[in-house]
């Protein structure tokens, strides 16, 4: 990186203070950007990277909720809507105790380049709360997903802003977050929220997608060596609906999948991991892996 761009990029850290997660996002775009601005120095006259890495909005909210025993919660929500030069903001909606704003941002900021890849008309944008949805029942996590939605519903829209899901937001959340949508806006707009379940506007392909494609990129990428799945020992990292997908999908190209993991810890079964136990204790009862 050059002395012009070192500045610049201090320049970005300096604004956004003990934020690591996102100054290392920063960092890494800007060394591979270098020989971009070395043959553009016009990019660096119009401020392109500066632009890049301040987000178009960032909106912070109070989320109060009632737990079940009366006792009112508060959490907070977030949403940056960090670049929207090539369409609404796109990016999900995180739910953990660990969420706070540099990882929106840090999430954010990638996401401008994930969905421009893809070639779709689609920005960038990040979301979630501190909210942990672990050990909360049916009922608490709908109130929290009410009251979070009852302050995002102003800020997104299907030609604005479309968040999904993420870590701690699956099909529950996301059919509480747009049932309050909907309620308070009058209106069904299917575009608003994806990953929605299958009978009420979701795709048939998105449980499956992210999992699958993880695995069938590592196929082609193993062709390259001469090699293929099939006789591998395999261990993926997770045991949400992406991990079980690219352990299913892996097993099935002929390999071997002995561990997985959540927060939590992992597993090792050398004689493979049974798929459907684990969905039914991840998906179905929303348990840990321990059990």
């Amino acid at each position: 990186m050059d002395a012009r761009l070192e500045t610049i990029r201090n320049t970005v850290l300096a604004r956004n203070p003990g934020e690591a997660e996102f100054h290392q996002a920063v960092t890494e775009v800007f060394e591979s950007l270098g020989p971009v601005h070395d043959r553009h120095p016009e990019l660096i006259e119009a401020a392109i990277l500066e632009r890049l890495c301040v987000p178009e909005r960032q909106i912070i909210f109070r989320v109060p909720w009632t737990d079940d025993s009366g006792r009112v919660q508060i959490n907070r929500g977030f949403r940056v809507e960090f670049n929207s030069a090539l369409g609404p903001y796109k990016g999900g909606l995180r739910f953990h105790p660990s969420v706070y704003l540099g990882i929106v941002k840090f999430l954010g900021f990638e996401q401008i380049f994930k969905n421009a890849l893809t070639g779709m008309p689609i920005g960038g944008g990040k979301g979630g709360s501190d909210f942990d949805p672990r050990g909360r029942s049916d009922a608490e996590v709908m109130r929290f997903c009410q009251s979070f939605m009852t302050e995002l519903y102003r800020h997104i829209g299907e030609y604005t802003d479309v968040p999904a899901g993420d870590i701690g937001v699956g099909g529950r959340e996301i059919g509480y977050l747009f049932g309050q949508y909907k309620r308070i806006t009058n209106r069904y707009e299917s575009g608003v929220l994806t990953g929605k379940g299958m009978s009420w506007g979701g795709s048939l392909v998105r449980p499956d997608a992210t999992g699958y494609g993880t695995v069938i990129f590592t196929q082609e990428m193993l062709k390259t060596r001469g090699s293929s799945f099939d006789g591998q020992r395999v261990v993926v990292s997770g045991s949400g609906n992406v991990a079980i997908n690219a352990i299913a999908k892996a097993q099935t190209l002929g390999a071997s999948v002995v561990a997985c993991s959540d927060s939590s810890g992992y597993i090792v079964d050398e004689a493979g991991i049974d798929v459907a136990l684990l969905r039914e204790i991840k998906e179905a009862e929303r348990g840990r892996l321990k059990e």
